[in-house]
C-alpha cells in the first residue's frame, strides 16, 4: 500500500510527465538539443495489438550519460536512470535480450543510421527535424517549458503583457529562446551560453526570471544548489511547434517491426504498473 503522501507525489509527477500513448511522432533531448503537460492522469485503456515478435531476439539500445535522472553514471560509474531501467523493463516484457550502451549525444542517431544500434532511449524529443532522421515510438512522457522567478519577486501573472520590458534569461539557440522571441517579444530576452549561467544571473539580479525545460528546473529548485531561492511562476508551456510532441524511442527509418514491438512493450509496462514504479523511484518530488 502506497502511503498517502507518496501517492500525492506520484500523482503530481504523473500530471507533468505521464500521458496516454498517442500517434507516432519523432524528437530531440528535452531541450533544443539537450532532454507537456496533461492535466489528467489516464490509465492505458486502449489495448495495443500484439505484434509479430518471432524474429526479435535482441534490442541494442544506446543512450547518453549526462541527463540525470533519466540517463547518467552512478557513483560506481554504472549507467543508470529512468530511461535505462525502462529499456530493461521493455526487454523483459518482450522476452528479448537487452544491451544498453552509452554514446555522446551527437552520436546517437548516427549510430542508429549506421546499424550500430537498434534503438535510442535518451529522452529524445519528437520533432520535425528528428523525424527526418529516424522513426519514433509513441511518446512515453512530455516535458513543459516553465518560468522560474525568485520567491521574493512580486510578479505573479505570466503573460506577454505583464512581462513587457522584463529581463528573461534563456539559453541561446534553443527552442525556449525561439518561443520567447515569438510570444514575449516585448520582453528583454537575455541569452546565456548555459542554463547554469542563466541561474546565476537570476540569483544575482541580472535577470528578472529564467525560462527553460521544466523537468531540469524542477530538480534544480528542489535540490541544494538553488538554496531555496526560486520557484515556478506561470505555465506550463507545451506548444508542440517549439517543444515537440513528447519524448519517444527512436528506431531506424522504416523499421516498423521494432517500433510496433516497443509500442507494445510500453503498453505492457504501463498496464502492469512498472511505469508508475519507475516514476516513484526517480521522481520522488512534487513539481508544484
Amino acid at each position: 500500500m502506497i502511503a498517502s503522501k507518496q501517492m500525492r507525489t506520484f500523482l503530481a509527477v504523473l500530471a507533468l510527465l505521464l500521458v496516454p500513448m498517442g500517434a507516432l511522432v519523432g524528437q530531440e533531448q528535452a531541450s533544443e538539443d539537450e532532454p507537456a503537460v496533461e492535466v489528467e492522469v489516464q490509465e492505458p485503456t486502449l489495448r495495443v495489438p500484439k505484434p509479430d515478435l518471432l524474429d526479435l531476439e535482441q534490442i541494442r539500445f544506446v543512450t547518453d550519460n549526462d541527463y540525470p535522472p533519466f540517463n547518467y553514471l552512478d557513483e560506481e560509474g554504472e549507467l543508470t536512470g529512468f530511461n535505462v531501467d525502462l529499456a530493461r523493463a521493455l526487454c523483459d516484457e518482450l522476452s528479448v535480450e537487452c544491451s544498453i550502451r552509452q554514446l555522446p549525444w551527437n552520436r546517437l542517431l548516427e549510430a542508429l543510421r549506421e546499424g550500430e544500434a537498434d534503438a535510442v532511449i535518451a529522452s529524445m524529443r519528437v520533432s520535425e527535424r528528428a523525424l527526418q532522421q529516424a522513426d519514433f515510438t509513441d511518446s512515453y512522457y512530455h516535458t513543459p517549458a516553465r518560468f522560474v522567478m525568485l520567491k521574493s519577486s512580486p510578479m505573479k501573472a505570466v503573460t506577454p503583457e505583464k512581462l513587457t520590458g522584463k529581463r528573461i534569461g534563456v539559453v541561446g539557440q534553443t527552442a525556449h529562446e525561439a518561443y520567447l522571441r515569438d510570444f514575449f517579444a516585448a520582453s528583454d530576452i537575455v541569452r546565456h551560453a548555459t542554463m547554469d549561467d542563466a541561474k546565476a544571473a537570476l540569483r544575482n539580479g541580472r535577470v528578472d526570471m529564467l525560462f527553460g525545460d521544466g523537468v531540469s528546473l524542477m530538480f534544480w529548485l528542489n535540490g541544494t544548489d538553488s538554496n531555496g531561492c526560486c520557484e515556478f511562476r506561470g505555465g506550463p508551456f507545451t506548444e508542440s511547434k517549439y517543444f515537440g510532441e513528447g519524448i519517444g524511442i527512436a528506431v531506424r527509418k522504416g523499421n516498423r517491426k521494432l517500433r510496433d514491438a516497443l509500442n507494445y512493450g510500453l503498453f505492457l509496462v504501463r498496464s502492469e504498473g512498472q511505469f508508475e514504479e519507475l516514476h516513484l523511484r526517480y521522481f520522488p518530488l512534487s513539481f508544484f
